[in-house]
């Protein structure tokens, strides 16, 4: 999930909305003048203004379709008790929105019939008591509700536009969160059907006080959903229901959303259609649970969130947190025994290896290309190397169904998240040195990978590059040599071995060794050079062979 915070101002949907009310009507500069009074229905001044009509018929209602402001004198009306209250009756069945009476042609003071009907039919009547020319009534709210509605289709066209490039332009699902937030300007979480989070945007102290106390706010979104595609409360949360391929998969949340409720049904429906587009369009080996779980690895690994955010976004994510024990671990696969074109399941595989283990739960993703990562999660009280191992041999069982060879590192136990960075950066090196000399066992400590961890995990210093070049010097331009003493070393100093090694004669051998002597100045019964030598070698090893990506860094 990405630390950088949307700027609401980037983006104003609220400018755009195409809707009025009854009270915003009333509320207009051109109204005020006219002394409008509701005499009526006064609890319903919040319904919406869907047009305005101006009708003496007393038969109007058959003419309406619902929502309508009817503007009228009553001169029909005047001296008939009755068709006043059957009049204000029609208006109830077909679902006015207001009756407006202009005074001074047929009546003079509120008709006591309408009034009465209107406030026993829930109608909201309302009197002018100076002239008004209906016309002009009927311009300004008529400009405003088109106005607003072209607005509408504006903001409509601005974020699909947005979205759809973001996702023809293979933007990530967090990039494309963080924009429909920017248009929200509010936090927007994702989640899957079992209310786990999967990616979260907008900023980043709401989120945090959210996801503190995510299972009580997962229940009350759980209870929101369900009623349609998109449902707007009037506290500002919007609950939108995801479909790809006509299935249900997810939702998108809203908190606190200040804009009207047909912007907001408008903004939740345009997201939705890019989040549909955009898991349609992804990469279908890699889902957003994956990437989600990716992310959040990420984070941990790297040390770029807080502490304090990293625990609610890993309580979110579904993972325990409390009184467990943490421990990484890398995955690099060494035979893979795949065809060309066939798709990579490793972190699926070491993700059922964990959900078979039942006293540990986990988070596992891709960490490259290469490898797969998963921090497991232990109860306090259990054998965490115990359970590291379990996990372990059901990962590599899992994988030589598949054909396929692998090694396991672990980093160190951790009791809490912030010591997770650390422990992190030791499960990659010690993966990574024990490519080069896999274990006995079912996973790879550090004191397992011994004095090729050590400098797997010093390579990068410029002490070690300097030593590197002290002790190799002129060996390192001439791979052959180097060829030559690294067969020497790993064969236990036995000529014979080496020489069957390296497919020469054994005086071939003693004449390359001799060279080596001389260019080097050394002797190689000197047992601290030759020790020298061996600790050269392992560290020019480690900087020439493959150099996987750790957790965190591009």
């Amino acid at each position: 999930m990405s630390e950088q915070t949307p700027t609401p101002a980037a983006r104003e949907p609220r400018t755009a909305a195409a809707r009025l009310t009854v009270r915003d009507v009333l509320g207009l500069d051109l109204v005020t003048t006219w002394g409008p009074e509701v005499v009526a229905g006064a609890a319903h001044l919040d319904r919406p203004v869907r047009w305005l009509h101006v009708a003496e018929a007393t038969d109007v209602a058959v003419m309406l379709a619902g929502g309508e402001m009817v503007l009228t004198t009553g001169l029909l009306l005047a001296g008939n008790d009755q068709a006043q209250a059957d009049y204000i009756e029609s208006m109830r069945r077909v679902d006015v929105a207001a009756v407006v009476l202009g005074l001074g042609r047929a009546f003079r003071t509120t008709p006591e019939p309408m009034r009465r009907a209107a406030e026993r039919c829930g109608v909201p009547l309302i009197v002018l008591h100076r002239p008004a020319p209906f016309v002009r009534m009927t311009e300004e709210v008529h400009s405003r509700l088109l106005y607003g509605r072209f607005a509408a289709l504006n903001l409509s066209d601005n974020i699909r536009s947005s979205l759809t490039a973001l996702n023809l332009s293979g933007a990530t699902l967090q990039q494309l969160l963080d924009e429909i937030a920017c248009y929200s300007g509010c936090p927007v979480v994702l989640v899957n059907l079992a209310q786990r989070v999967l990616a979260s945007a907008g900023d980043r102290a709401s989120l945090s006080e959210l996801l503190r106390d995510w299972d009580r706010v997962s229940r009350q979104v759980a209870e929101l959903a369900g009623s349609g595609p998109v449902t707007v409360e009037p506290d500002g949360w919007i609950v939108v229901d995801l479909e790809a391929r006509g299935r249900r998969w997810g939702r998108l949340v809203f908190f606190g959303y200040a804009g009207s409720e047909e912007s907001g049904l408008l903004l939740g429906a345009r997201a939705a259609e890019a989040l549909a587009m955009h898991r349609l369009l992804g990469d279908r080996d890699h889902g957003w649970e994956e990437q989600a779980a990716e992310a959040l690895l990420l984070d941990l690994a790297s040390g770029a969130a807080r502490p304090e955010q990293l625990f609610t976004r890993v309580r979110a994510a579904g993972l325990p947190v409390n009184r467990r024990t943490f421990v990484p671990v890398v995955v690099r696969v060494l035979d893979d025994g795949r065809t060309d074109g066939e798709r990579d399941d490793t972190p699926e595989l070491v993700d059922r290896a964990v959900a078979e283990t039942p006293e540990v739960a986990g988070l596992v993703a891709r960490i490259e290309p290469e490898g797969t990562a998963a921090l497991l999660s232990i109860p306090y009280g259990e054998d965490s190397d115990a359970v590291v191992c379990r996990v372990a041999v059901r990962v590599r069982e899992a994988l030589a169904l598949r054909g396929r060879r692998a090694v396991l590192g672990a980093g160190f136990a951790c009791s809490v998240l912030d010591e997770v960075r650390r422990s992190f950066v030791e499960a990659v090196h010690v993966a990574d040195a024990a490519v080069a000399a896999p274990p006995d066992g079912p996973v790879a400590r550090l004191g397992d990978v011994r004095l090729r961890g050590l400098v797997r995990l010093l390579r990068d210093d410029p002490e070690l590059q300097a030593f590197i070049e002290r002790e190799l010097g002129p060996l390192l331009e001439n791979p052959s040599l180097l060829g030559v003493l690294r067969t020497y070393m790993e064969t236990g100093r036995n000529k014979s071995l080496a020489a069957q090694a390296l497919h020469v004669s054994r005086p071939t051998l003693y004449r390359r060794l001799q060279r080596i002597e001389a260019l080097l100045g050394i002797d190689l019964e000197d047992w601290e050079r030759l020790t020298s030598l061996y600790v050269a070698l392992l560290a020019h090893e480690g900087q020439t062979g493959p150099r996987p990506t750790p957790p965190g860094r591009p």
